[in-house]
């Protein structure tokens, strides 16, 4: 199988090497944002593993559902399976440390590397995708169309900054819409991955001073 190696994929051939792998690993999986990709590759039947920092109730229903999940940075706790670079894709969240064992690991041994970012615009940029933005406000207002257009005749997929309390899930998925609802995440300009087919933006204040100036 050929594949790209490289610590940073370019978004262009991000789909196709996606598509390409059987195990997806996750620096960071407990996160609200990097959880709900973690959902969305486990829904496609890809293996699934990855580390946080600590157990949360979050990480523990990621382990129901499939994951297999370690809370030590050390590349000896991670499943042998995921130690293949042909097979295996490694995401990660910016606030991952860039001195992460794991990670340093990852790059130093030609795995295929992307940030969480990339591999949600790439999953998103083949629908019509509805990017809410903004420094207060953006998980409330893409948890609410996200809402209404499940249950309108429309409906959509979502991959959302918090739990529906009515669907207990920051992820939807629908073989019915081909709109997809995101949260658009401003740290490290992530929102810059997406391709909005609507973009709204909730407010805009000073916020992540360290990455932008």
């Amino acid at each position: 199988m050929a594949t790209l190696r490289s610590t940073d994929i370019q978004p262009s051939h991000a789909k196709a090497v996606i598509d390409n792998f059987t195990n997806i690993y996750f620096i960071g999986i407990g996160g609200i944002g990097m959880s709900n990709l973690a959902r969305f590759f486990l829904s496609k039947n890809k293996n699934v593993a990855g580390y946080d920092r600590i157990s949360t109730q979050l990480t523990k229903l990621l382990e129901e559902e499939g994951a297999a999940i370690h809370y030590k940075d050390d590349v000896q706790s991670v499943p042998k399976q995921f130690m293949d670079a042909q097979t295996t894709l490694v995401v990660y969240t910016p606030a991952v440390p860039s001195i992460h064992t794991e990670l340093v690991y990852f790059q130093e041994n030609n795995f295929a590397i992307m940030k969480r970012a990339q591999v949600l615009g790439e999953i998103t940029k083949l629908s019509n995708a509805i990017c809410c933005a903004g420094t207060h406000g953006k998980t409330t207002v893409s948890t609410m169309a996200a809402h209404i257009l499940r249950q309108s005749k429309v409906d959509c997929s979502a991959f959302l900054g918090g739990t529906l309390k009515n669907y207990k899930s920051n992820l939807l998925l629908s073989d019915n819409s081909n709109i997809t609802v995101v949260e658009a995440d401003e740290y490290d300009r992530s929102f810059h991955c997406l391709s909005p087919w609507i973009a709204i933006i909730t407010s805009a204040n000073p916020d992540h001073l360290d990455i932008n100036h």
